[in-house]
């Protein structure tokens, strides 16, 4: 049963298969990726606190699923975090925690619901990969950050083994894009499996 969500979320896609599998798992969530070490979303907003210190800069914590990845920012002491995802399960998780300043339900089959340089950083952390968000990703939401704004991802080993998804990386490298962290480690021990996190500022 732990792995049972975990191995359907690379094998799925489209917006209503997606938004009814994580509905599904809201319940469940946590307690699976908690039981074999969910590491990723601390990495990330580590790496981001040591390049860029200043904790009022808000957030957009994009795919936020329940909200263990707005919980690592907190914990890394950013203090205005808006979380935006598809499925309504996990968004009332999300208003649980009482870390967000606001939550945004996500079509998927729609356009993005926020402005250009609506924020100045925009993290996507354990979205982007097989299945669940594609490459073309990486470049619509650094598309919609403001000159200097910050990109954070990251790709588990396997988006990282599909050949998109390192093309979607490179695009951004070779855009002239700083890259502040490229880090290959912890993702999930207890299934060992292991990710790549990724952090740009916007050129």
């Amino acid at each position: 049963m732990a792995e049972k969500f975990l191995d359907k979320t690379y094998a799925t896609s489209g917006p209503d298969a997606l938004r009814t599998l994580y509905d599904e798992w809201a319940e469940s969530y946590e307690d699976e990726v908690g039981e074999n070490g969910y590491a990723t979303p601390a990495r990330l907003a580590q790496a981001f606190l040591t390049a860029q210190p200043d904790r009022d800069m808000p957030i957009l914590d994009y795919g936020c699923g329940t909200g263990l990845s707005g919980q690592a920012f907190a914990a890394a002491g950013f203090n205005t975090i808006d979380g935006m995802d598809p499925s309504d399960g996990m968004l009332e998780k999300c208003r649980d925690k009482g870390l967000y300043r606001h939550l945004i339900k996500l079509d998927l089959s729609a356009p993005l619901p926020i402005a250009q340089d609506q924020y100045p950083a925009i993290m996507a952390v354990g979205v982007i990969s097989t299945g669940a968000g594609p490459a073309s990703l990486m470049e619509t939401l650094m598309a919609l950050l403001p000159k200097g704004g910050f990109f954070g991802l990251s790709l588990n080993d396997h988006a990282l083994a599909d050949p998109s998804y390192p093309t979607g990386i490179a695009k951004l490298k070779q855009a002239g894009h700083r890259l502040h962290a490229e880090d290959y480690g912890t993702h999930l021990p207890g299934i060992d499996l292991k990710s790549m996190i990724y952090l740009f500022e916007k050129t």
